[in-house]
């Protein structure tokens, strides 16, 4: 079917308002917990094929993020969707002031590769949630998955109001020419600035969740062994493709080799002595991502790891130290399983190492400091933060995710992701009472006085 005959169907649909019944909706919501949990070996399987996700690692980040959003946004989608009262000024009384959201129409949302799954369904929840219709491009860098979701989709949900688009940069472009009500991406600066671009000619509204270097401030007031295992696991989880991965570890000189040890110990205890033969540890999503990966090998001095197989993907956890800070691994976001520790004099030095680059998607601190937490929760301008640990901001299904300035562009997540397709709608209500004649022309002095005083 062609784009353009697709988008019509589905706002011919929206304009029936069957979208816009809580029921509906939730039916859909339910649906998604369905498709998810019934199909629950196929998308394991899948998700295995495309980045040898590890089954474990995959429940948690795919199969179980999904069902636990579906069921926080249904217990509370009732309450999301009713009017909100808001106070009414005495100039305007007797009426009802209230904001009623109300859906958006047609979203485009456009998935990524590392999280091929969730990057979609995550969205759609909060999209359905709204009351819209969505058109799904899954990556076509994850084929296993984009495939299964291509042929659950139709299956599970209305297809009157959801459908699937396959395929690459052609497809992609020409879903961008048309005039959507809004569109999600998730992915890279490059080509959110298409997405920006494209969306820009129809004024159409936009979410983008992108990415950046996730940094990571520890003194010595932490618990090393804790601290270590946490970032190992943030890390190296689905091999460093993880958007809110810590990217770079800010330290002083004399903590660089006790925690490059506690680092050591807790990979070995991850993923074994050699971790290409581990069933724990992913691998990349690609070849050409893996060559990429590996040339930062070339941008400082490796002290753990350094082991890469471009033919399977395969690039080993890996730490270096003293990095050049103009090279490609200290100004590109890493995506990746090299995790660089960069040396600094004192946490105000950390501070501006940080706010002298672009705000990150999240930022991490690890201390008992709590003047030093508080300013770091308070001067470090990111999408989100974590004390003392790492990503687990992203199992709060009321905290909102989305990132800040080249981070990212909008929420999702629980109540933010409904508000965000949601159009927030402004209503006033009054009653045929005759009103005070002070607003109204001819205007006077005594009008005006009147006003001042009741202002």
């Amino acid at each position: 079917m062609p784009y353009q005959t697709l988008l019509t169907k589905h706002r011919q649909y929206f304009d029936t308002n069957v979208t816009r019944d809580i029921l509906w909706r939730k039916q859909q919501l339910q649906a998604i917990k369905n498709l998810v949990i019934e199909n629950e070996k196929e998308i394991l399987q899948a998700l295995q094929d495309d980045l040898a996700k590890p089954t474990l690692e995959a429940w948690i980040t795919e199969i179980s993020y999904i069902t636990s959003d579906v069921d926080h946004t249904y217990k509370h989608l009732k309450k999301w969707a009713k009017p909100s009262r808001v106070s009414t000024p005495i100039v305007v009384q007797p009426g009802k002031s209230f904001i009623k959201p109300e859906p958006q129409g047609t979203v485009l949302i456009i998935g990524a590769w590392n999280y091929p799954l969730q990057l979609v369904l995550a969205p759609l929840i909060a999209v359905i949630a709204a009351g819209n219709c969505a058109i799904i491009k899954p990556s076509e860098l994850a084929p296993a998955i984009s495939g299964l979701i291509n042929k659950l989709v139709p299956k599970y949900l209305d297809n009157n109001a959801i459908s699937v688009v396959e395929g690459g940069v052609t497809e992609t472009t020409a879903l961008l020419a048309l005039n959507f009500d809004h569109i999600m991406y998730t992915g890279n600066g490059q080509v959110a600035r298409i997405v920006m671009a494209a969306a820009a000619k129809h004024l159409t509204p936009i979410t983008l969740e992108l990415g950046g270097k996730s940094p990571v401030y520890i003194d010595e007031s932490a618990d090393l062994k804790i601290t270590a295992k946490r970032i190992a696991w943030g890390k190296w989880m689905n091999a460093g493709q993880t958007c809110i991965a810590p990217d770079y570890l800010l330290v002083k000189e004399n903590l660089i080799e006790p925690l490059t040890l506690a680092l050591k110990a807790q990979i070995t205890a991850m993923f074994g002595k050699n971790p290409q033969t581990s069933k724990s540890y992913g691998r990349i999503i690609n070849q050409r991502h893996c060559q990429r990966i590996a040339s930062y090998f070339n941008d400082g001095e490796i002290v753990v790891g350094g082991e890469s197989d471009i033919e399977r993907c395969y690039i080993a956890p890996t730490i270096m130290i003293n990095p050049a800070l103009d090279s490609p691994l200290m100004t590109d976001e890493i995506f990746g399983a090299i995790l660089p520790i960069v040396t600094v004099e004192s946490f105000d030095k950390a501070k501006l190492f940080v706010k002298q680059r672009e705000k990150p998607l999240s930022a991490y601190i690890f201390s008992r400091d709590s003047v030093q937490i508080e300013q770091w929760i308070n001067e470090i301008s990111s999408g989100s933060q974590c004390i003392n640990d790492v990503i687990m901001f992203n199992a709060v299904p009321d905290l909102p995710f989305g990132g800040t300035g080249p981070s990212g562009i909008g929420q999702y997540s629980g109540k933010a992701g409904f508000d965000n397709f949601s159009h927030l709608k402004s209503v006033l209500k009054r009653p045929f009472i005759k009103d005070i004649p002070v607003r109204f022309a001819p205007y006077s002095q005594w009008k005006l006085k009147f006003l001042r005083f009741i202002r």
